[in-house]
């Protein structure tokens, strides 16, 4: 029987009775007696003992040789020996003690490479899934086109005033003659000035009164003639 077939026989029949830790390793640069060794946990007596049954009755019902298998007796570790290929079946004390993957394990195997698209089952993974029309996420869906969010415009508060509109300056027309207002200063200097003034005019009234009050006699002498 061709290896990648038996190592996925040897996979699925480990895997159908709920093999631990499933590991398995190319050995064909260390020795020549086999190509493949596997390891797996069970977690008793009983399920080692039907790991190994397991291994057993689906290589016979694939035509493959089963060599001889050991440790039935005590179930702690039962050794199936397949010819290009040896199950090591253990309870986990066992393959903690022992570290079989210490010894063969410097190639492993991936469990996914161990089914090849030859087997059933590797033709049914490698088929593809029938799609069911009746959920929206296996539609066909148009590609979307991108839409612009508009910003909502602010909502006014009603309880929210409105603000008082400062009146509009007044516009001078050109050529129009501005009055500028006075500074103080100036307004207090001017109003001494006029003070001032009003307290000298009296004085110059009573001058002129008293001038007019008795006006200058104007004496009008006769000047005889030197003919007389």
């Amino acid at each position: 029987m061709d290896i990648k077939k038996l190592q996925t026989l040897v996979v699925d029949a480990l895997e159908d009775v709920k093999g631990q830790e499933i590991v398995l390793f190319d050995t064909t640069h260390l020795t020549s007696l086999f190509d493949r060794i596997a390891v797996v946990s069970g977690t008793s007596n009983r399920q080692t003992k039907a790991l190994a049954a397991s291994v057993r009755d689906k290589v016979k019902d694939a035509g493959g040789d089963v060599i001889g298998m050991e440790g039935e007796d005590t179930g702690e570790w039962v050794l199936v020996d397949l010819g290009d290929m040896i199950v090591h079946i253990m309870q986990p004390a066992i393959r903690q003690y022992y570290r079989l993957e210490e010894i063969w394990g410097d190639k492993p195997v991936k469990l996914g490479a161990a089914k090849r698209k030859s087997t059933t089952e590797g033709l049914d993974a490698a088929a593809p899934k029938a799609k069911s029309k009746h959920l929206a996420a296996n539609q066909e869906q148009e590609d979307a086109k991108p839409v612009r969010e508009r910003k909502p415009a602010a909502k006014k508060s009603a309880d929210a005033k409105p603000a008082a509109k400062k009146p509009a300056a007044k516009k001078i027309p050109t050529g129009a003659t501005v009055k500028v207002a006075v500074s103080k200063t100036a307004a207090a200097d001017a109003k001494a000035a006029k003070a001032a003034k009003a307290a000298a005019a009296p004085k110059r009234a009573t001058k002129a009164a008293a001038e007019g009050a008795a006006p200058a006699k104007k004496v009008i002498r006769r000047i005889k003639k030197a003919d007389e």
